[in-house]
């Protein structure tokens, strides 16, 4: 199986291209890709298959081998993939409110639906920037999805391993638990990520995210992520802790995220209640996987 390595700002993932290669257990084949030691190494598996639909169709299958809705990081990538290998015709301009159009765009069809992206390219027509219009966000807890009654889960008590703290719940086409902390360092994410993620109030788990408020436009973002743990990156939840700042009082709905792995820009737009995330995509390597044999030492 043919094969790149691709990441946005850290979360990497292994592509294959679907319009040439057949796969019929990518659940398998997430778990052994994404190995860090007899596989390739990955935080998962992304499918770049034909759409009915759209341009390209997206498929996310975490480390785990659990299937994902929505990547953030990983559709930029796919954006970039399917416009320097020709899978797909590019079309005309994407805008976003306020801001100079990008000169080409894709749809690509996701567990979320079908998202908008524009790309811009450098002198050699590589894809270097992709702009993502990432939908609204849901708020209700019964569409994150997430047990707890009202419109809005904002600020919510719950404990955890004997702490207590305060959650606000967002969903990006996945879910998302964010946490509003003064040191993003002194959290012990490795304990507390996965108890927050498989706690029973989330029937699908959900994605967990502490953040810290420098000021209004800059946020500090770690992240454990369902299936996969802790990542350098999380795009998706990098918009929910955006969403997450404004409901709060705590940011603006333009911001810069701070994430291990580098920096989103941000923008909760006003005009149409959209998300829009821009990042970089990069393409790591190429390479042809076979089913590794682990040692029997």
């Amino acid at each position: 199986m043919r094969f790149t390595k691709m990441h946005g700002v850290g979360n990497d993932y292994v592509y294959v291209n679907c319009f040439k290669e057949k796969i019929e257990n990518p659940e398998k084949l997430a778990q052994l890709v994404s190995d860090r030691h007899f596989g390739i190494g990955s935080d998962g598996l992304i499918l770049i298959c034909p759409s009915q639909r759209a341009d390209v169709r997206m498929r996310i299958f975490n480390a785990d081998g659990s299937e994902a809705e929505m990547c953030g990081n990983g559709i930029r990538c796919v954006a970039k993939y399917t416009y320097e290998h020709k899978l797909a015709k590019a079309g005309g301009f994407f805008s976003v409110p306020g801001q100079q159009p990008y000169p080409a765009s894709f749809k690509i069809e996701t567990g979320k639906g079908i998202l908008t992206v524009g790309l811009m390219t450098d002198n050699n027509d590589k894809v270097d920037k992709v702009c993502v219009n990432m939908g609204q966000p849901v708020l209700t807890p019964k569409d994150i999805p997430v047990k707890l009654a009202g419109e809005k889960v904002v600020e919510e008590p719950i404990e955890i391993l004997g702490q207590k703290f305060l959650m606000t719940c967002v969903s990006m086409g996945n879910p998302h638990a964010v946490f509003f902390c003064d040191d993003v360092k002194a959290i012990e994410l490795g304990e507390i990520g996965p108890a927050v993620e498989k706690h029973s109030l989330f029937p699908n788990r959900t994605n967990v995210h502490f953040v810290q408020v420098d000021k209004p436009t800059d946020l500090k973002i770690r992240t454990w992520e369902r299936g996969s743990g802790v990542t350098l990156s999380c795009g998706t939840g990098a918009c929910a802790a955006c969403v997450a700042a404004v409901l709060t009082g705590r940011g603006q709905r333009v911001c810069l995220a701070h994430i291990p792995g580098g920096d989103l820009d941000l923008n909760w737009c006003g005009e149409d209640n959209s998300v829009y995330m821009t990042g970089p995509a990069v393409e790591v390597f190429e390479g042809v996987f076979d089913r590794p044999k682990k040692s029997s030492s």
